[in-house]
């Protein structure tokens, strides 16, 4: 989920393993030269979710082991929750909505949170979590945890 810590700790965990880290929404604006929130409003959910999975399939496709940071709705695609189960380790950063809506602030630069971020994180956390646990390998709570603590507890 955004606000989770995704490329926070994806970042400190692939400098620590020695190894690329990408994130999806940074590849997003890369390949398209817009950011996500120009593609979302101009071209809505659908084009974002399709740039989103091309993003997923070159990152998993390169054969150098890598960290990846796949954005929370990746989910969301059948296809992509077949890409990230076979494409490694897949590591569910969970935390409870009010303490992401407590670290995304108002939300101003991500689409889905324009209008109620709070509220809405609590509808996505319901509609997404069943998902995260089909993918995920592993789960580590982040609620109260730093980032650099967070990287230990997937190193073991």
């Amino acid at each position: 989920m955004m606000g989770s810590g995704k490329t926070t700790v994806g970042r400190l965990l692939a400098r620590r393993l020695g190894r690329p880290f990408r994130d999806s929404d940074d590849a997003v604006e890369e390949a398209t030269g817009r950011t996500v929130r120009e593609i979302w409003e101009s071209d809505g959910e659908a084009a974002f979710r399709t740039e989103e999975r091309r993003a997923l399939q070159r990152a998993l496709a390169d054969p150098r082991p890598s960290v990846v940071a796949a954005a929370g709705g990746v989910v969301l695609q059948g296809g992509n929750r077949q890409l990230l189960r076979s494409g490694g380790r897949v590591v569910w950063l969970r935390a409870a909505p009010d303490v992401l809506a407590g670290r995304v602030g108002r939300g101003d630069h991500r689409p889905l949170l324009r209008d109620d971020p709070k509220g809405t994180l609590r509808r996505l956390d319901r509609e997404r979590r069943w998902l995260y646990r089909e993918v995920a390998d592993d789960v580590v709570d982040v609620d109260r945890m730093e980032a650099e603590a967070v990287v230990d507890r997937i190193l073991r």
